[in-house]
């Protein structure tokens, strides 16, 4: 199984707010949702997408393990209680969300349990988030490159994390962009803007074509209704090599997620 190259995000969003805006999501046709358990929403996705009635076998669910919860003894009775607050036997993908600060807890202490989920079938898939070359090194060689489904990293034209991609697609694993538009800095960018113009499409819709046809998935949030429906447009939309060029050419090592004493030594 492979991770969807198109999902919808859950950061940032609680109570109803994240309710309407999964639920207007799963309507309009997106079937691949990520959560996390520090989000504190999983209760909130669970209840929407039970109502949507959408069976379970179409729709792919990602969750994220919380750092208090790396330890061998705490990593699946956390993952059962997500499972138990998104109303669901299973995820999709399960991935560790940050690495453990100061490897309070190793790598392969987590790496192990979280492989021990897959196959307690818990978790179809397993893979990381966060991680720097020399973090995704230490979890290969824990559980093996083939086990890795993923790594769901800060990634936009501002941000292109090229050495820990490379890194990535050197071991057949995937990267998953987050924050992909730039918290809506990157939609301002006068060269998004033209490219836009040109294909009258929408600078967020560029943005995620050019993530996506570099082979990342992605995973915008939204609680727009019009800006839900927009996004998904962007599965359609195809550059130019020149235009994917001229994109990244935007790099500026401009890094918006790096919580003090939870961020890595990124690369």
């Amino acid at each position: 199984m492979s991770v969807p190259a198109f999902g919808l995000g859950t950061f940032r969003l609680q109570g109803q707010v994240v309710i309407d805006s999964v639920s207007t999501g799963l309507e309009l046709g997106y079937r691949v949702i990520d959560t996390a358990q520090i989000y504190e929403n999983e209760a909130e996705v669970g209840q929407a997408i039970a109502a949507s009635g959408i069976p379970r076998d179409e729709l792919f669910i990602t969750s994220k393990i919380w750092i208090a919860n790396l330890g061998k003894d705490a990593l699946i009775p956390s993952l059962k209680e997500s499972l138990r607050k998104l109303r669901t036997d299973y995820l999709d993908l399960t991935l560790i969300h940050w690495p453990s600060p100061q490897d309070q807890v190793p790598v392969g202490e987590f790496m192990d349990a979280l492989l021990e989920a897959k196959q307690l079938g818990l978790t179809r898939e397993i893979g990381v988030s966060n991680f720097t070359v020399d973090l995704m090194q230490q979890a290969i060689a824990a559980v093996g490159a083939d086990q890795i489904a993923t790594n769901q990293i800060e990634l936009h034209p501002y941000l292109q994390n090229r050495k820990v991609v490379a890194a990535a697609r050197d071991q057949g694993i995937r990267i998953t962009s987050y924050m992909t538009l730039a918290y809506g800095e990157v939609l301002k960018d006068p060269l998004i803007r033209q490219i836009a113009e040109q294909h009258q499409a929408t600078p967020a819709q560029v943005t995620l074509a050019w993530a996506m046809q570099l082979g990342y998935a992605v995973i915008p949030s939204s609680t727009r209704r019009e800006n839900l429906a927009s996004n998904l447009k962007a599965r359609a939309l195809r550059l130019s090599d020149e235009e994917m060029a001229k994109i990244a050419g935007l790099e500026r090592a401009h890094r918006l997620t790096s919580p003090p004493g939870l961020a890595p030594k990124w690369d």
